[in-house]
């Protein structure tokens, strides 16, 4: 079982990845969907950018999440099985995958360099 801080993180990156696709549906741009999200926890965008990252969310800020976003107390330690992949994630894996197909082995290397060398730049774990 996964310690407390994973969950919680889980779980709010999941509470925004489904808050952000409705805001989509609705009409609402892309661009600044990480502060409007904030907003909504009443937390400051860097607040949001840190628990994203490594910052643990303690038990007041997991009981104010869970009240902003329709949780009952205690939603964000339950530990819980993924959703699987969003229709963004879909299309964005088809795409990659044609990418793969459509190029030469010079050209997979390239791609699996690049998306490395991006996985690197945003995750403060990699090595």
């Amino acid at each position: 079982m996964s310690n407390i801080t994973v969950i919680r993180r889980q779980n709010a990156l999941a509470l925004f990845q489904a808050w952000a696709e409705a805001a989509v549906a609705a009409g609402a741009a892309p661009k600044g969907l990480e502060q409007a999200f904030a907003r909504e926890l009443e937390i400051s965008p860097s607040m949001w950018s840190q628990i994203k990252s490594s910052r643990p969310i303690g038990d007041k800020l997991a009981r104010q999440i869970e009240q902003h976003c329709a949780k009952p107390v205690g939603w964000l330690d339950e530990e819980r099985e993924s959703a699987g992949l969003t229709a963004a994630e879909q299309q964005f894996l088809a795409l990659a995958l044609n990418a793969w197909r459509a190029t030469n082995s010079a050209g997979r290397r390239e791609l699996r360099a690049w998306l490395s060398g991006r996985v690197a730049k945003t995750d403060p774990h990699s090595t």
